[in-house]
């Protein structure tokens, strides 16, 4: 089991306030610790939120939906992570993002069983191409966090919580989880509002209160409509950290 510690804040360049936009009556940040909670293989998840008067109502928010919430740094993401991690004594941590509203439990649990048959210290879903934008994982032990807690020093190292890890091989024994799947050329984060109505369609189309859906729901469901795709094919990953 794990821990899925998922970071949020209010501010975003290309699309503010995005974790708490309306997906069919509830937020964005309520369905991704709903999906993620799915997963069977995520013990508590786990909201780690900046400290900001900006990020007050988030946080107020982030209460009704877990009871494990931290508030830090909103720059220094790296410590806010370590922190919460501590704060809550997670042992095996998921790192999530809350812009992942169509999250796959399922994948997250095969990656799980990946990770337990070959115990490296890092773990990624996006190292290698296969998946859509949006489903994105990573998965790790305690100690692999702290040594980049301790050793990290550039800026983009402290923002983006990881690179520390998988861009130093020689010091962490680093593994891609790879899913059968062939679909690196679809778009399924949430980042701006092409997103957004990508996203809305698909939930409009497959949400339904107490039931699940899934990657597969989904390529039919695109399969079948595929203007969909369109909707946001032309956005481009404003950062991609796993390169």
């Amino acid at each position: 089991m794990a821990d899925a510690i998922i970071q949020a804040r209010t501010r975003s360049t290309r699309l503010p306030g995005k974790v708490m936009l309306d997906l069919e009556g509830k937020s964005v940040l309520s369905h991704v610790c709903e999906r993620v909670g799915r997963a069977r293989s995520v013990d508590r998840v786990i909201l780690a939120l900046p400290d900001t008067p900006e990020d007050d109502a988030l946080a107020a928010h982030a209460c009704t939906l877990t009871d494990f919430v931290y508030r830090g740094s909103e720059t220094d993401v790296l410590d806010r992570y370590f922190q919460a991690a501590s704060h809550f004594g997670s042992t095996r941590i998921f790192r999530i993002t809350s812009d992942c509203p169509l999250i796959d439990p399922q994948i997250v649990d095969n990656m799980h069983r990946s990770f337990e048959r070959f115990k490296p210290d890092y773990m990624s879903n996006m190292l290698k191409p296969g998946l859509p934008r949006g489903l994105d994982a990573e998965l790790f032990e305690y100690p692999s966090l702290e040594k980049a807690w301790r050793q990290a020093r550039q800026p983009h190292e402290r923002e983006h919580v990881t690179p520390y890890i998988y861009r130093n091989p020689d010091l962490f024994d680093i593994k891609a989880h790879k899913e059968p799947i062939d679909r690196a050329d679809w778009r399924w984060t949430l980042d701006t509002e092409a997103d957004f109505a990508f996203v809305s369609a698909v939930y409009q189309a497959l949400y339904k209160p107490g039931e699940e859906f899934g990657f597969a729901d989904i390529e039919a469901l695109l399969s079948q409509r595929p203007a969909l795709i369109e909707l946001n094919a032309h956005i481009s990953q404003k950062v991609d950290h796993l390169k």
